[in-house]
């Protein structure tokens, strides 16, 4: 963890804001290096499940952050799959907390 809030402050400056969580909407692809099978990842779950553009922006950063745990300097298609597996996961939990 500590190697991944070390490259996210490389990447972003110093600061309190220095962090995948507070980067720009407009910016955090620019960060996130996506390569053309992520871009094909996040395209198709864009269609499969109607995420908003603010939604895909959230994957993104999750994507982001485990490439930056994984010491990886581009998001690839295995990390936004996996932010997509914790997405589907919140989505679960809120439905199970509606029902109660």
């Amino acid at each position: 963890v500590a190697r991944a809030r070390a490259a996210q402050r490389a990447r972003l400056g110093a600061g309190p804001e220095a962090s995948n969580a507070f980067v720009p909407a407009p910016e955090i692809r620019r960060h996130a290096r996506l390569d053309a099978s992520a871009l094909v990842v996040l395209g198709g779950a864009a269609r499969a499940t109607a995420l908003s553009a603010r939604a895909l922006d959230r994957v993104v950063r999750v994507g982001r952050t485990i490439a930056d745990l994984s010491g990886e300097a581009a998001v690839t298609s295995r990390h936004l799959a996996e932010a997509l597996q914790y997405r589907g996961l919140d989505r679960l939990k809120k439905a199970l907390e509606d029902q109660r």
